[in-house]
């Protein structure tokens, strides 16, 4: 009688942890369906509002000329290349200055930094992350534009350059901690076989530890690039908001987050303009998912070249 009171134990027990089992399951199936489904209605919202432009002014003017001027009293133009081309030279600007400086500053505290100099710095980028927006913006007015006039001898500082440091900035904690964690869970097994075959800490840190966290530091840039796409405040106040084609990063520009924020609260619903800057939204949309897209396609052939 006890062996069979200990087997239906046994079995009631296995009964409740597959119950368990199978409804964590269902609990994580369900999110990810949530998630599905949030991001479809969003692009549903946003292609049914501007699908009407879209289809009045046509794709050639939307995406191939540069003139936007909604508003003309002579002919309303409706063209984002100059906003597509200025989002991406302020988000790429900012890339190329964060990325070096953040994957130094990760490789920096998770394998050299001394852990009191690590004890200081962490806090630093966390209240880097937590700065507002806003501040950012006004640090760009204040301080960097007038910095950037004096050392190019141009008349104003806020433009491209200004924006894409800003950005940098913002960028960077993301950057720093994704990629220190990312370092930090390299084996340890592997730096010491490093060392040990006779090759140096910058060595090891550069061919085998910076390598094999690669796709979590590749994961950091495309997170810190979608922060800087989608950025608004900063750009509005520190860019220029020129709508005309940028020729250079000592020009004013105009990004689509900036031009959706001035205008969307001025327009009359359900008019061409506030549809039109609805294809701003699926075109601001669409990028992210793009830089999405490409870093998974990079995490996976990574991940298959490894295997």
């Amino acid at each position: 009688m006890n062996g069979n009171s200990t087997q239906n134990k046994k079995m009631r027990r296995r009964f409740w942890r597959r119950i368990k089992e199978k409804s964590i399951e269902r609990f994580f199936q369900a999110n990810a369906l949530l998630a599905i489904i949030i991001l479809s209605g969003i692009f549903y919202l946003l292609f049914t509002e501007g699908f009407p432009a879209l289809k009045a002014v046509g794709i050639r003017e939307f995406f191939f000329r540069a003139r936007w001027d909604p508003t003309s009293p002579v002919r309303e133009s409706y063209g984002l290349l100059s906003m597509i081309v200025s989002t991406l030279m302020a988000s790429i600007g900012a890339m190329m200055i964060a990325v070096p400086i953040g994957i130094a500053a990760a490789a920096y505290l998770a394998d050299v930094a001394h852990p009191k100099v690590r004890e200081i710095i962490k806090p630093v980028m966390e209240i880097l992350a937590g700065m507002p927006s806003v501040v950012i913006g006004f640090i760009g007015i204040v301080v960097l534009g007038p910095l950037i006039a004096e050392m190019f001898k141009i008349p104003s500082g806020l433009n491209a350059l200004n924006g894409s440091i800003l950005l940098s900035l913002m960028s960077l904690p993301t950057i720093v901690s994704i990629s220190e964690d990312s370092i930090l869970s390299v084996p340890q097994e592997f730096k010491n076989a490093s060392l040990a075959l006779g090759a140096t800490r910058w060595q090891t840190l550069v061919r085998v530890t910076l390598p094999a966290a690669s796709s979590g530091i590749i994961a950091s840039v495309m997170l810190g690039m979608g922060r800087a796409i989608g950025e608004t405040m900063t750009v509005l106040m520190a860019c220029g908001n020129a709508p005309a084609f940028p020729m250079g990063f000592l020009e004013p520009i105009r990004t689509m987050t900036a031009t959706m924020a001035i205008e969307l609260g001025e327009t009359v619903q359900g008019g061409m303009h506030y549809q039109s800057l609805f294809v701003v939204a699926i075109v601001l949309f669409v990028m992210t998912f793009a830089v999405n897209l490409i870093s998974d396609l990079i995490l996976q052939k990574y991940q298959k070249v490894n295997r």
